[in-house]
């Protein structure tokens, strides 16, 4: 028997936009298994032993904050007002990419032993960790009702799957397609930062008829919601102790920030629970922090 959390309906504001150094949207998978990891800890302070292993992250509602002007060829970022000068003037400040955005999260958990007569002050106590937290740094404004499920992994066929599935509806399911990067690196001989880009880039193509009217067309590589998504960092130094950290007791190094293709897919497309969750991966030997779908 496998115990889920279920965090429907959870609603963010001004999360985090900018899920790596060059890339705008969905927040980073890295933040949502980080906020997952905060509740842990905090769950943990109450109920000892329960681990937050696996994610699966089901999106309803994204608003990113860019602006596109009537002519304008691109979007530019809306920025918060910062207080103005004495003289009026505004002073400078970074651009940061923000996003209000509306999600449900279906958490596994191990070591589970919580007696189902207390579900209900269980469900109530995660509704109000989660209140106070934030997640993808975004505040959060509402909750719907938490749920404990409760799933048997060789009953998929049954109602208990579905009634999950249909729980993470409407919204669209976020996966990893890392297996189209390594398909296209193979065959086409091209390295991942250009096979990423040949995924999400759109084409436009001008074709004349016979009457000299230009029409326009667009497309994409492949069918399918494809995007650039942030899973991870690559250590790029050795690890060690780095001068003025504010750990001295953990091991430090610099890492960058590692970027794959992902998909949005509806849930009824999920066919087995584990294509759709998420949950850390680490490679020593490559220096490789990851987040990964437990399928891949």
């Amino acid at each position: 028997m496998r115990y889920f959390i279920l965090i429907p309906h959870l609603r963010l504001q001004n999360a985090n936009a900018m899920s790596s150094p060059y890339t705008i949207g969905f927040p980073a998978m890295t933040a949502w298994l980080g906020g997952v990891h905060a509740l842990q800890r905090k769950l943990n302070s109450i109920y000892d032993g329960i681990t937050l292993d696996k994610v699966a992250i089901s999106c309803h509602n994204f608003d990113l904050q860019v602006y596109k002007g009537a002519g304008d060829f691109v979007n530019s970022i809306i920025g918060t007002a910062n207080p103005l000068y004495k003289d009026g003037s505004r002073p400078a400040f970074i651009e940061e990419a923000r996003c209000h955005l509306e999600a449900s999260l279906l958490i596994e958990c191990l070591n589970f032993d919580i007696d189902p007569d207390d579900f209900d002050a269980f469900e109530e106590k995660i509704k109000q960790l989660v209140m106070g937290m934030k997640f993808a740094g975004g505040d959060v404004l509402a909750i719907k009702n938490c749920e404990v499920i409760k799933f048997d992994d060789y009953s998929e066929t049954n109602s208990d799957f579905k009634k999950i599935l249909h729980k993470l509806m409407l919204g669209h399911v976020l996966i990893e397609r890392r297996d189209l990067v390594k398909k296209t690196m193979q065959e086409e001989q091209k390295d991942a930062l250009d096979t990423v880009l040949d995924y999400v880039k759109v084409t436009h193509n001008a074709s004349q008829d016979a009457n000299g009217n230009v029409m326009w067309k667009s497309y994409r590589k492949t069918t399918g919601w494809i995007v650039p998504i942030a899973v991870g960092f690559q250590g790029i130094s050795e690890l060690g102790m780095a001068k003025n950290q504010r750990d001295n007791k953990t091991p430090h190094r610099f890492a960058e920030s590692v970027v794959t293709l992902g998909e949005f897919i509806m849930p009824y497309r999920i066919k087995h629970i584990d294509d759709m969750l998420w949950q850390y991966s680490i490679d020593i030997d490559n220096n490789l922090y990851l987040c990964q779908n437990s399928t891949i």
